[in-house]
Order: C-alpha cells, then structure tokens, then sequence
C-alpha cells in the first residue's frame, strides 16, 4: 500500500468483541493502531492471493528450461511407482 496516500474510502467491518479484541493485541505488538493493522494485513494478503493470478518475471533463459521441462516426455519414476502401489498408513 503506498505510504502517504490519501484515504478517501471506508470499509466497514462487524466483528465479534474476541476477534476485535485479537485484532487489537496483534496492532499493539507491532506498534500498529487498529485500522493500519487491519489495512496493512487485508492488503498483505490480497497480494499473495493474486500474486499467482497477475504475472511474472523470468529471463528468456528460465524461460526456455521451462518450456523445455514442460515439453519432455513423462518418465516413469520406479519408487514413486511402488510407493503408490502400496497401501497408505490409513489403510492398514
């Protein structure tokens, strides 16, 4: 989030008293008031939530072992093979 914006928009949140209050130690700890906890955390993970979906950056190098990784045929892996072959710990 960029510092020194201008906050012109409200979210308005309804919360339990125990979660507000959770809320509440987590901004004191890391010397945060409420809203910049709850903003700085929503935006925290937003980002990692569409980190996956937006895009990224390799070198055409990475680029060219990532297509080619994905263009070599499968092979088969013996101990993955007999590995999957037998019963799971849940099952015995």
């Amino acid at each position: 989030m960029a510092t020194g914006a201008v906050r012109t928009d409200r979210i308005a949140l309804r919360t339990s008293k125990e979660q507000k209050s959770f809320l509440e130690k987590g901004a004191s700890a890391t010397g945060q008031n409420l809203t910049e906890f709850v903003l700085s955390s929503a935006q925290e993970k937003a980002e990692m939530v569409l980190a996956d979906q937006n895009r990224f950056v390799i070198s055409p190098k990475q680029w060219d072992a990532f297509v080619t990784a994905l263009d070599r045929p499968a092979s088969l892996k013996e101990n993955l093979a007999r590995l999957m072959s037998q019963p799971s710990v849940l099952e015995q």
